[in-house]
This record gives structure tokens, C-alpha cells and sequence, in this order.
């Protein structure tokens, strides 16, 4: 070959196509949070694969409505694709979540524990863990973060906004490791927010039901009627003091 050919086939092969891997979100889950993250994510420019218990086929309006950008899937296979993983089912199936598929992922941990419908838990009504704990200890080597679990679904579907807006809303976070918590800023900033860094996975309750930091920072009025008002900015000194201010 002489260096005429060799050079024409170098700009050859530099004109061809270079497969370019976009970002997935997976997720565990397809409900009120779960599908908002899914269409917050998609706008703004992720993949998306989609799960809940009761098969792919069960998510075909909610993939038609997010577009190209998303598929459906088993929780295998969308904890398998998933470059974060978001956990977002009842409490009280945690330990249904698939184990080997996560292995060495940054886990989002949206659940909290509610009594009525997950049953009677008797290390998280004596305070002694929390849930996060508990998925962590089912998914030993995956990087577990809570997060997402204390905002209302309706008030995180419009409170997205681009990085240094001023009226760009943080989200407590919680981790028992540094890498883990530095991949769930880095999904939060692409999702629109800025996070607070709440402690390890024991001190996730600062921001569980029940406390001034689960869905009241998020509403117009900041009251025990979140649900029913407009969603509103919350910046992150306002979260970072109802975190410092709550008490078991």
C-alpha cells in the first residue's frame, strides 16, 4: 500500500459514523413519580426505559407518549440499561427489586414507608433504620441514594429548570458514599435541580412523611396542604434549614 492510498483510506474511515452512547434512565417503577421522572428526563435529552410489575406491554401508552427516546421493559432490563437506576415502587415489595443487574449502579431510592399500605414494620416504626437503609442492605453492592421521595409528583413536573436559573428548586439528597452521591447530583443538575447534601442513608428521615421537609418546600403555601397548592421554587438554604430543623 503506498502513502497515497493509506492516507485516502485514514479519511475514509474518519467520515464513517461514530456511535454515540446517549445517557439511560431506568426505572423501577412507573407510576406518579416514576413516569414524571421519565418525561422530565426525556426533555431533557436522556433515554429512558420504563418498568413497573405488571409487564412492558402495560407501558405502551406511556412509551408512545415520551417518543423515540423511550422503551419498555422488565425492572431486569431496566435495571440492566440503566447508567442511573431509579427505585420507585410500595416499600413493601423493596426486596422484588433485581439484585445482580444493579450491581456497582447509583440507585435513586424515591420510597418512603407508609404503615397503612406497606404493613407494619417494626425496625422503621422504632426508628432503628430507614428504608433507605433497607434497600441498601438488599442491594449490597449498588450505590444507594434517597432522593425524589419527598416532593409532591405534580409540583416536580414543572419545577425543573436550566442550571443557574434563579428560581431553580434543590432536592435533599442521601448516601453512604461519596461516588453514589456525586452521580445523583450529577442526574439532578441534568434534571433540572440542584440537590442538598442531607447526610448517609440514617439521617434520610430528616425528609421523610411527616417532616417540614417532605412536600411542603415545594408549595406555594408551605403547610400540611401541599397537595392542593401551586407548585413554587425551593431553594436550597430553605431546604438545608427544614432539614436542620427536623426532629423525630
Amino acid at each position: 500500500m503506498n502513502g497515497t492510498d493509506s492516507r485516502n483510506r485514514r479519511n475514509r474511515t474518519a467520515d464513517l459514523p461514530v456511535a454515540v452512547h446517549m445517557a439511560t434512565l431506568g426505572l423501577i417503577g412507573s407510576g406518579h413519580i416514576g413516569s414524571t421522572l421519565a418525561r422530565i428526563a426525556v426533555a431533557n435529552g436522556l433515554d429512558v426505559v420504563v418498568s413497573n410489575s405488571r409487564g412492558p406491554e402495560t407501558l405502551a401508552d406511556l412509551v408512545a407518549e415520551l417518543g423515540p427516546r423511550a422503551t419498555a421493559g422488565t425492572p431486569a432490563e431496566a435495571a440492566a440499561a440503566g447508567d442511573w437506576v431509579v427505585v420507585t415502587i410500595p416499600l413493601k415489595a423493596y426486596q422484588q427489586v433485581p439484585v445482580e443487574p444493579l450491581a456497582g449502579k447509583t440507585v435513586l431510592d424515591t420510597n418512603n414507608y407508609y404503615a397503612a399500605r406497606d404493613g407494619n414494620l417494626p425496625e422503621l416504626e422504632a426508628g432503628t433504620t430507614t428504608s433507605g437503609e433497607l434497600l441498601q442492605a438488599h442491594l449490597e453492592r449498588s450505590h444507594v441514594v434517597k432522593v425524589f421521595n419527598n416532593i409532591y409528583f405534580e409540583h416536580l413536573a414543572v419545577l425543573s429548570r436550566p442550571k443557574d436559573a434563579p428560581d431553580r428548586s434543590a432536592l435533599p439528597i442521601a448516601g453512604d458514599d461519596a461516588e453514589g452521591k456525586a452521580r445523583a447530583v450529577e442526574l439532578l443538575d441534568l434534571l433540572g435541580f440542584d440537590a442538598v447534601d442531607a447526610g448517609p442513608l440514617a439521617e434520610s428521615w430528616r425528609f421523610g412523611p411527616g417532616t417540614d421537609a417532605y412536600g411542603r418546600p415545594y408549595a406555594e403555601e408551605r403547610d400540611v396542604n401541599f397537595m392542593q397548592r401551586k407548585a413554587a421554587p425551593a431553594p436550597a438554604a430553605e431546604v438545608t434549614g427544614t432539614l436542620a430543623a427536623a426532629r423525630r
